[in-house]
Formats: structure tokens, sequence, C-alpha cells
């Protein structure tokens, strides 16, 4: 049909101009697995359809299933091109299936004779997705944001890019806040391979010669994984730890979770009876239903406290670079951070 056909890395950058719509051909519960971040969904196929056709072509081959493919799709082709003039914010548009075939020129055909001017991705979204992977995998220079529960990590990440610095903020892509209680008040977590799409997705967007910040987390982001090239490099990254008073992190995490739920806090707290210990819980649960929210944190606390002090112990001690604060003075901190990270790249 002679459209154009970009390479990865081209497709990606033209998707990120603002001068074109990002079109996944692919069926609506595919799309909704994982999909190239920004895209929205056409299907030129839908799931049904899309077994129909499947069937069909095992069965009796490739001719037959095109053909009963524009049997099953020819009477949507107004709703299709609809679908498009309305979704779509440009004339210019980026398309993609999986590979890079059928549904994807189909798509391409129908949406060309309405005007729309079409270019597409040379091996469809497998081809993205292996270049996530490896995106995911490089080594970057990255320098870790650490501190117990309730130190402000996350607040002091996002404060830095004021400053002009590059940041990865992995809670945010996977929509948690990464301990057992880090789902409070979230509506839900991308599927795993979304979430790795969403890092690549940041990653390619940054300058490589330049620090990224992220913060110290554990393998698992709530039901995410980090990936195992990334979370290596997070293990073996100078840590800078913030060492926060113990009563400023305890008002903090009240601030957070105090308005939960008894019962939404002890179905958290429920998921770490194994590692807490099924007495510890039992205290921390009977002061939480005796109306006593300082006597479940407490124990909560020291159970993180522990393993965040394990971690570390597990990190070259000579890559652990504590900061004290009290966190009033972000500003301060965050000046303070990059000045040693200067100092750091200059040794």
């Amino acid at each position: 049909m002679g459209f154009p056909v970009l390479d990865t890395e081209d497709f990606f950058n033209k998707s990120q101009s603002g001068k074109h719509t990002l079109v996944d051909a692919r069926s609506e519960s595919e799309f909704a697995h994982a999909h190239i971040p920004g895209a929205i969904n056409i299907p030129i196929l839908n799931d049904e359809e899309r077994k129909l056709v499947g069937t069909e072509y095992k069965t009796n081959g490739r001719e037959a299933a095109v053909l009963l493919g524009f049997k099953l799709v020819g009477p949507r082709f107004h709703q299709i091109i609809k679908e498009a003039q309305s979704a779509a914010s440009s004339n210019n548009l980026l398309i993609y299936c999986w590979r890079g075939g059928m549904r994807s020129q189909i798509l391409s055909w129908l949406l060309s004779l309405n005007g729309f001017r079409i270019e597409l991705l040379k091996g469809g979204y497998k081809s993205f997705r292996n270049l996530v992977i490896n995106t995911n995998a490089s080594k970057r220079s990255y320098i870790v944001l650490g501190g117990p529960t309730g130190s402000g990590k996350t607040e002091v990440l996002n404060h830095l890019p004021i400053h002009g610095e590059q940041i990865l903020d992995l809670e945010y892509l996977a929509n948690h806040k990464g301990s057992a209680f880090g789902g409070l008040g979230k509506s839900g977590q991308p599927s795993n391979e979304q979430f790795e799409n969403l890092i690549g997705i940041h990653l390619m967007k940054m300058k490589n010669e330049n620090v990224i910040w992220i913060e110290n987390e554990s393998r698992s982001i709530g039901k995410c994984i980090i990936p195992e090239g990334l979370y290596t490099q997070i293990r073996e990254s100078v840590v800078f730890t913030m060492d926060v008073p113990i009563h400023i992190r305890r008002n903090r995490i009240k601030n957070e979770y105090g308005n939960f739920s008894n019962q939404e806090l002890t179905e958290m707290s429920e998921k770490i009876k194994k590692r807490m210990g099924p007495q510890n819980l039992k205290s921390a649960l009977d002061s939480l239903s005796a109306g006593n929210f300082d006597g479940w944190l407490e124990p909560i606390m020291e159970y993180y406290d522990r393993l965040y002090a394990y971690g570390n112990t597990q990190r070259d001690p000579n890559k652990v670079i504590k900061f004290e604060t009290d966190l009033v003075d972000l500003n301060g901190l965050a000046k303070q951070m990059i000045n040693k990270k200067y100092n750091i790249s200059h040794d």
C-alpha cells in the first residue's frame, strides 16, 4: 500500500513532536494490557473478530483470513473513520499493530482514503517492546534517594527538577507508594508490561550523559516489578540517605495514612504478617481497634526501619552518604545534594 515505514527510534521521536497522533490498531484487550504511552486505540479488529480471523488463518490460510477480516470489518468502516476523526488531534497519524502487518496496513489504507497522512512502525509494537527492554537495561548514571519510611524521599525527589535535575519517579509511574500500604487511596496500577513501557519512555527522553535521580525501592512497587537491569543499577549506585528525626517521620505518616479506616489499615497490615511476625502484628492491630493510631504505627515503623537498615548493609558503605534534615528547607536540601553530586562526579 506504499505507506512510509519508520524504524523504532524515528517513530518514537515523531510521536513526541506534538505534530502527530499515535494510533494503536490492535484489539481493545491488547491495548488495555499494554501499549505505547500516548497512543489512542482504534481497533481494526475487536477481540471477538481477531479470534475468528486467527482461527480462519490456522484452518484455511492467509487469503481466507484476509477475506474474513474484510467481511467482518467492512460494515464498520464508517464508524472507524468517525472514531479517527473524533479522537485524532492531527491529520498526521503514526499507526502500529503487533508486528506491523495486516491490521496496521488495513487501518492505514482506510484512513488514508479519508485524507489522513500515515506513517507506520517497522516491526510494530513488538519492536517498541524490544527498544523498551534495551533502554531500561542500559547503563546510566543514577543517584538514589534513600531514607526510612516517612523521610519525605518522594517530596525531595520531585523538588530536584526545579534545579534542572533529571528524575525517574517509579512510584508515580507504578501509581503506588511502595510499601504494603502504598496502594491506599490509589485507583489501581498499570500492568507490569505497561509499567516497563512508561519507564522506557521516560528514559528515552532523558540525556544519557546527565545524572538521573531515583528513589530507593524494593524490587516490587505493589504488583509492578522493576526491570532487572534497572534494579541492579539502583542497588549498585551511590545513595544519598536522608536522616530525619523520628517524630517528624511519625507525623508525616500520620498525616498521610491517618484518614484511612481501621478496616483498610488492617487489610494492608495483614500483607506483612509473615515478615513482621504474628504477635507483633496482633499488638499493632489491637491498638488500631482501640483507636490508638500511635500504638499501631510504632511496630509498623520498627518493622520498616529494620527492613531499610538491612537493605543498607547489603550496599557498599562507601556509597552511602548521609544527609541530616528536618525537611523544612527542601530547596536548601536539594541544593546541598546537587553540590554533593557535583563533587562526586569530579572525584
